[in-house]
């Protein structure tokens, strides 16, 4: 797989390149980058990439023509290498929502992509309806520009790549089964008069898997109630994780479920346990 990468600030990716699951996998050559900086595709002398916009108004506006440019030079590149014509993506605050299912079907694709970071008030319209494919956002939020949401994405498309890690460790995380992940603990047994859960001790696989599914379960209905309507609707509930969402939403009044597991105190048991 490689990332071609339009950016004003090359040397900020060094972050995935050169640290943790992205680095290994680039040396294991699972994925490639590249990255233009669209001032070298200026022609005067001070390579402005940017000017006032139309109508006025506050800040710059990134220039077509030069962002064009590094688009063209980054696809023959990609081509040279064997690759077609990546599709291009701009990281924009008002694109569409990036979530694990369209990361994990990126990651499956393959190939080449190119990736613009805007920066600035934004970047000429003209330009994203002639050269940009997609329009990506991570967050409704505003970053002083793309590369952050960029190295976002590269790193959330790598580490599905096979190979970038384990299995079980992709299969296992937040989203990946429609909730949110389970919390996790380690050694010591007792930290500051906090215990592990009971369950987690028992060496009962069944007894472990089910406690972390309530967990899931309980967080997601906590935090994103949205997720748990989406896992109602694509059949990913069964009648016994129905049965304990209800069973915490009676608990709780029907509204705003709590945790199953209360961090604060030693003897934290699974709902099933406390009954």
């Amino acid at each position: 797989m490689r990332f071609d990468v339009v950016t004003l600030f090359p040397g900020m990716f060094a972050a995935v390149t050169d640290h943790g699951i992205t680095r290994r996998a680039r040396e294991l050559g699972l994925w490639q980058l590249a990255t233009w900086n669209p001032r070298d595709f200026t022609s005067d002398r001070h390579r402005t990439v940017d000017d006032r916009p139309f109508g006025g108004g506050p800040g710059m506006v990134l220039m077509a023509e030069p962002l064009a440019a590094a688009v063209e030079a980054a696809h023959t590149a990609q081509r040279t290498a064997g690759y077609a014509n990546g599709r291009v993506v701009a990281l924009s605050a008002g694109g569409r929502p990036l979530t694990d299912a369209r990361v994990r079907a990126w990651a499956q694709e393959g190939g080449a992509t190119v990736l613009v970071c805007g920066r600035y008030e934004g970047i000429d319209q003209r330009f994203l309806e002639a050269c940009v494919d997609e329009e990506v956002s991570i967050g409704d939020f505003v970053l002083s520009g793309g590369e952050i949401a960029a190295m976002a994405v590269i790193d959330a498309v790598v580490r599905h790549l096979p190979g970038a890690l384990k299995i079980e460790s992709a299969a296992d995380e937040s989203f990946a089964t429609g909730l949110l992940d389970a919390p996790h603990f380690t050694r010591p047994d007792v930290w500051r008069g906090c215990a592990v859960p009971s369950a987690l001790l028992s060496g009962n696989h069944a007894q472990i898997e089910r406690w972390r599914r309530e967990q899931a379960l309980a967080r997601t209905a906590r935090e994103r109630p949205d997720l748990i309507a989406a896992a109602r609707a694509g059949g990913l509930l069964d009648e016994r994780d129905e049965r304990f969402l209800r069973g915490i939403a009676q608990g709780a009044g029907g509204a705003n479920p709590p945790a199953v597991l209360n961090p604060s105190s030693a003897a934290a048991t699974t709902a099933a346990e406390a009954a």
